[in-house]
């Protein structure tokens, strides 16, 4: 119930028995057919990790930024382009998830890796780590495939920066269930009794 997007980090290594624990729990998340089409590379190289930067920030400055606008409160939007303008660079890992075409199927791809991401940022919340869920670098899919060598069956679906966050975090912010679960039909607010 505490996990949330960090987009600033301290810049403190993260020891590979700490990273390997949150692999273990994303390798962990139901699969579609049981395929596990999931595939993690771990980005620690320094020039790597600045060209995903690079990738981010230039999708954000072509568009994904301007669809923001509006959307988010101004507050959000700051934080979100601080995250991206500077914080996804001070994160001393970046995880960039993968689906690979030849071990599950196209269409179900997302039913898996997503499940494994999310997997990925509990296991990280619950060793003490900052993560959040990118997808900017994905919208060039085909540089960051490029960059990282990967075959042609693997399509790169998210980004996830870890590290120590750089402040304590607070709890994320939800709406009360009553506004977005329905029984039976929709309009019909969960009151909570059984």
């Amino acid at each position: 119930l505490n996990q949330r997007a960090c987009r600033q980090f301290d810049g403190r290594p993260v020891d590979d028995d700490v990273l390997e624990r949150c692999l273990e729990a994303a390798i962990h998340a139901p699969s579609a057919e049981n395929k596990q089409p999931w595939v993690f590379v771990v980005v620690r190289d320094a020039a790597t990790h600045h060209q995903i930067a690079e990738l981010t920030r230039a999708a954000w400055r072509d568009g994904a930024r301007s669809l923001s606008e509006g959307r988010l409160t101004p507050e959000l939007l700051d934080d979100v382009e601080r995250g991206i303008e500077i914080g996804l660079e001070s994160a001393p890992v970046i995880v960039v998830v993968c689906g690979d075409r030849s071990i599950g199927h196209e269409v179900v791809l997302p039913s898996s890796v997503f499940p494994a991401t999310q997997n990925l940022l509990l296991a990280a919340n619950a060793v003490g780590l900052g993560s959040a869920l990118t997808t900017l670098a994905t919208l060039r899919g085909t540089e960051l495939a490029d960059l990282l060598d990967l075959p042609a069956t693997a399509r790169p679906m998210a980004v996830v920066p870890l590290g120590w966050p750089a402040r304590q975090l607070g709890p994320p912010r939800r709406l009360p269930l009553a506004e977005r679960v329905h029984v039976d039909r929709y309009g019909n607010p969960w009151g909570g009794s059984a």
